[in-house]
């Protein structure tokens, strides 16, 4: 799946994937494709620029760490994005909902 279909749905994936703790953004795009059985495959160009505007909106804090000779940054919700997260959730609940019942009604019509 391309990564523009899941455009007004990242900021709940990416907050999700965090709720367990925090991880740094490869883990993040392990997380979403473990997941989702594969289905999504998000790249780094959409990951990280996501991530650094969710920090700046105050939904994840970071902080570097080492992993042998190489730094990562890791991410990890807010309490501001653990009340985001909820809020997508019910968002999320709501339009499945809403969608489901168009196209899948609980009675079809008959032909009169």
């Amino acid at each position: 799946m391309k990564a523009s279909e899941v455009r007004g749905h990242l900021d709940g994936l990416l907050l999700s994937v965090l709720e367990s703790g925090p991880l740094h953004g490869y883990a993040v795009i392990a997380a979403v494709q473990e997941r989702s059985n594969g289905v999504l495959e998000l790249r780094k160009g959409t990951i990280y620029p996501a991530l650094n505007r969710l920090e700046r909106l105050g939904l994840l804090d970071s902080t570097w760490e080492s992993a042998g000779e190489r730094r990562r940054r890791c991410y990890e919700l807010t309490e501001a994005g653990r009340r985001s997260l909820d809020t997508e959730r019910q968002v999320w609940r709501e339009f499945t909902a809403a969608i489901g019942s168009v196209l899948e009604p609980a009675q079809p019509r008959t032909a009169t």
